[in-house]
């Protein structure tokens, strides 16, 4: 993966607990988050003394790299923010200044932690659908706004094996947000991954959460390890 294709967008320890339903109990076990990017959330967790787990191609580039690419796409993604601004639900944000700097506020969050989580080991430079996490690794396993959501850009095939190897390194539950596309539409992929997981013996559930910023972006997949 190249820098340039990269959009990073990160977001806070708040919106995950909503996204994810997350209780305090979720919030003191052991958590692997797929695709966490340039989010606040591992700081967040760390600086409350629980060791969070993050996975992203992303960090294989230094601070300065993913700083220079925050700044080069924040104000293309205002901009697709503005021209799309009915795709998405303005309440507990106002606008898309505010949510450029509550964007901003959690990557810089980010970037501040970032030399130090990785030399601790909370960011981790490896990507789906191959993780080198040994069975059972982690009592949950998250991914947001990835898979499903990039749903024309990577295959069923993807998915499976992605979404199959969470399941192998979590000994509970796996949680993927949200469970629509780019276009707001349920993903073509849901039900065959739903058949595929039922097949193997997990038992799956779509669950209204209590985040939803892009429209319809309210419901993520809950996968129960048993």
């Amino acid at each position: 993966m190249k820098l340039e294709n990269i959009v990073p967008w990160g977001r806070n320890l708040e919106e995950y607990r909503k996204m994810f339903l997350l209780s305090s109990s979720n919030l003191n076990s052991k958590i692997l988050g797929c695709g966490d990017g340039p989010s606040s959330f591992n700081q967040e967790l760390s600086i409350k003394g629980v060791k969070h787990i993050s996975v992203d191609p992303i960090y294989q580039f230094s601070k300065d790299e993913i700083q220079q690419r925050i700044e080069e796409t924040s104000l293309i993604v205002s901009e697709q923010l503005r021209l799309n601004k009915a795709d998405f639900i303005w309440d507990d944000i106002k606008d898309v200044d505010e949510l450029v700097q509550v964007r901003l506020s959690a990557m810089n969050t980010f970037l501040e932690d970032f030399v130090n989580g990785k030399e601790e080991g909370r960011y981790v430079y490896e990507e789906l659908p191959k993780l080198s996490f040994e069975k059972n690794s982690f009592d949950l396993v998250l991914s947001s706004h990835f898979l499903f959501l990039y749903s024309n850009n990577f295959d069923l095939e993807f998915h499976k094996k992605s979404i199959l190897q969470m399941c192998e390194i979590s000994k509970d539950e796996v949680r993927i947000f949200p469970i629509v596309d780019l276009n707001n539409q349920k993903s073509i992929h849901l039900d065959p991954i739903i058949r595929i997981l039922n097949d193997r013996g997990y038992e799956t559930k779509i669950v209204k959460t209590n985040y939803e910023f892009q429209k319809g972006a309210n419901q993520m997949l809950r996968i129960k390890i048993l």
